[in-house]
């Protein structure tokens, strides 16, 4: 395997081309428009045919009103070109603002990201030399759909969703990731233990869609222990595929141990569009005096030329930064007595890229994008719909105090068809037989099941919730209970 090959990326849709590449180009809030203007430099030295169109996205639209930090006329050149070149954005405290790359993924269905995570030792200092991880992470649902309600004086909720077919596109693309560029395993992360439904579906699409690459090694790790083994053994990882939350964690603790952030590139794509961007921050501290690092943004331009088709010019960009780390020119991020020769800011160390164009690292692997063909981006597969059969319904109460008046309204509302079968209180089990030790807020789940030898339907279920309001329950929300092909689509609760 070809260490800091990994940055190939490339959609089924990149075509080799002679034509420019149209391209929007976003300079950023912060250290963007310094760490942009050096970037394009090096492209545009080493050959990069590409036609840009400039974006205004970030703080400045932000407070014009604009709450996703992006005006129309932004998203019409994002339209246009499908391609975004990217730099860090700062997004406004408080509420009334969105984020905006969550806003991009989502608008445009990039529903991967791509993160590879390489140590340069020993040109960059880290204590783990021979690391060469890529994060796939899922990037459009799970608790980042940003879904949260307050339900009570004491008790918020984020709604975490699922999907199959947004499992089925993300496993896909990682094994088709790692078949394309020589990769020889794959390891899912996930909670499965503990959220069976949601983090179980994960995992159950990593089993089936694994099974059809036989050559690829599959491994399954719960993302706690898998977490610690990455911090601390990275270099038993290859390709790791996990769900949105994790995979946002897992990439930056990736990133940080290869000795920086701010080395740190990353691609988002879609069936038709694709962003590529740094991973750090806009760093607003250190704006304008000329000393970030480009080199995040710099790779993630090589991300993009690989997914437009210009493998050779990706190829001479990233073994000229590769060469010129090696030769211990460095900004002061990643500086360090005993390897830099150099200490350089932002314009001076593109200039040293720049430098050694057509140049090839002498210590470090050279990379050879040529080598790569493009990573197939793949729709879910239809799936015949299973039998649902609705089977009860979980109301949700708001009650202060203890649980034993709260079930005496409760067992008055049951009415001939429904019965109550227990109580939970963040989860836990508190009637019949909790625990007085447990300790309880004001939100409570109820869950209703028909007795013996009867059906529901959705009229009892609201002739249910009428009769809890009369004897004054306050429901504030429901969940329908429902089997699928007879299997439970709901977590049964701690007892049962």
């Amino acid at each position: 395997m070809n260490q800091h090959s990994t940055t190939a990326v490339q959609s089924a849709s990149a075509q080799v081309s002679q034509k420019p590449a149209r391209i929007s180009v976003a300079r950023g809030d912060g250290i963007g428009p310094e760490i942009m203007e050096a970037s394009l430099r090096v492209l545009e030295a080493a050959g990069a045919k590409l036609e840009i169109e400039e974006v205004e996205l970030g703080e400045k639209l932000f407070h014009a009103g604009h709450s996703a930090g992006i005006a129309p006329e932004g998203w019409e050149s994002l339209r246009r070109t499908r391609v975004v070149f990217k730099a860090p954005i700062t997004t406004p405290q408080g509420g009334g603002v969105k984020s905006l790359n969550v806003t991009l993924r989502k608008s445009f269905g990039l529903f991967a990201n791509v993160r590879p995570c390489v140590a340069y030792a020993p040109a960059v200092a880290t204590r783990h030399p021979g690391m060469d991880v890529v994060i796939v992470r899922e990037n459009e649902e799970d608790l980042y759909a940003g879904i949260e309600h307050r339900q009570t004086d004491e008790v918020v909720q984020c709604l975490k969703l699922i999907t199959r077919p947004g499992c089925e596109r993300i496993v896909r693309y990682a094994f088709e990731y790692a078949r394309a560029n020589g990769r020889r395993k794959v390891t899912c992360f996930a909670k499965d233990n503990i959220m069976k439904l949601t983090d179980g579906l994960f995992r159950r699409v990593f089993d089936e869609i694994g099974a059809e690459y036989p050559e690829i090694e599959k491994e399954y790790m719960i993302v706690d222990i898998g977490a610690a083994r990455l911090a601390d053994t990275p270099e038993h990882f290859d390709v790791v595929v996990t769900p949105n939350l994790y995979g946002d964690i897992l990439s930056d603790i990736a990133a940080q141990i290869t000795g920086s952030v701010g080395l740190g590139a990353s691609a988002n794509i879609g069936t038709e569009c694709a962003m590529f961007e740094a991973i750090h921050g806009s760093a607003p501290d250190i704006a304008g005096q000329g000393v970030a690092n480009p080199s995040g943004l710099l790779l993630a331009g090589v991300m993009m030329l690989v997914h437009l088709g210009q493998g050779d010019v990706a190829k001479r960009v990233h073994n000229a930064w590769l060469r010129t780390i090696e030769d211990g020119v460095h900004t002061c991020d990643i500086a360090d007595p005993e390897r830099t020769k150099r200490k350089v800011g932002t314009r001076e160390f593109a200039d040293a890229v720049i430098a050694r164009l057509g140049q090839e690292p002498q210590h470090l692997p050279p990379v050879d994008y040529a080598e790569h063909a493009a990573v197939p981006v793949r729709q879910a597969q239809q799936r015949e719909p299973q039998q649902r059969e609705l089977v009860g319904i979980d109301v949700f109460a708001c009650h202060a105090g203890a649980v034993e008046p709260l079930v005496e309204l409760l067992k008055q509302g049951e009415g001939d068809m429904l019965e109550l079968l227990m109580v939970t209180n963040r989860g836990v089990k508190v009637w019949p037989g909790g625990l007085p030790e447990t300790f309880c807020t004001d939100h409570w789940r109820c869950r209703f099941q028909p007795r013996e030898g009867t059906a529901v339907d959705p009229a009892a279920l609201i002739a249910l919730l009428g009769r809890l309001h009369q004897v004054g329950v306050d429901v504030i929300k429901t969940e329908n209970l429902y089997t699928f092909d007879g299997e439970p689509g709901y977590s049964l609760g701690q007892g049962q």
